[in-house]
């Protein structure tokens, strides 16, 4: 659990991917899955939006600590074996990604 004390330093990242036409369906119905395992190696899914208008699936994700802690956890998650699982036989309907590191403005 993440306690309000433990967001001083976070890194957070906004993603948007770009999705190919009649794939929003299946990327929202498996996000979930890859979404645990984001959460199993300390990420927080902040924010996740279907923009079906733009076909876009834009979602924010943040790690304590500084950017360098982020992309060690990034390595760690993207090397694993959960994650592995969670893309067997997942037909991935994103054409593009844009990612960045954002900083709060409000």
């Amino acid at each position: 659990m993440m306690l309000l004390r433990d967001r001083r330093e976070m890194t957070v990242q906004l993603r948007r991917y770009e999705v190919e036409a009649g794939g929003m369906d299946r990327l929202v119905d498996w996000f979930p899955t890859i979404a645990a395992v984001r959460d199993h190696y300390g990420f927080t899914i902040e924010a996740a939006y279907a923009d079906n208008e733009n076909s876009e699936f834009v979602w924010i994700v943040s790690y304590p600590g500084n950017v360098e802690a982020f992309e060690s956890a990034v390595a760690e998650y993207n090397d694993s074996p959960e994650r592995a699982a969670a893309f067997d036989g997942f037909d991935s309907p994103v054409t593009n990604m844009h990612l960045s590191y954002v900083d709060k403005a409000l």
